[in-house]
């Protein structure tokens, strides 16, 4: 039985450890061996969300997306490429914290895969 933990973002199985840190391909969280998250805000401070590159994002930027995404449930795509503007921040539980409006409809998107513009 494997040592390495879920990831307590997204909770899924598929981490691995690379040196001191465990790592999930699908989500893209990071945190130590010892439990901390890299990047993650401490108690005293707001919730800063930050795109694929690492910069940080705020209400109204205008973000693009990195990747093609299917809509769960749908047969849409959102293109790699696309611009979204006005986009609104939350801190949703399940790590979609970019809520955007696009021609396809709304959306909750995880920040992982945005860029902003």
């Amino acid at each position: 039985m494997s040592t390495i933990p879920k990831c307590p973002s997204c909770t899924k199985e598929n981490t691995y450890q690379d040196g001191d840190l465990y790592i999930c391909p699908d989500c893209f969280h990071e945190w130590s061996v010892n439990g901390t998250g890299i990047g993650e805000p401490t108690e005293s401070s707001d919730a800063i969300v930050r795109d694929a590159n690492g910069n940080p994002l705020a209400d109204g930027d205008s973000v693009i997306l990195i990747k093609d995404l299917k809509v769960k449930g749908y047969s849409t795509v959102l293109k790699k490429g696309t611009k979204v503007k006005s986009i609104r921040l939350g801190n949703a539980s399940d790590g979609h914290e970019v809520d955007c409006r696009m021609e396809a409809g709304n959306f909750m998107l995880k920040a992982a895969f945005l860029k902003k513009a």
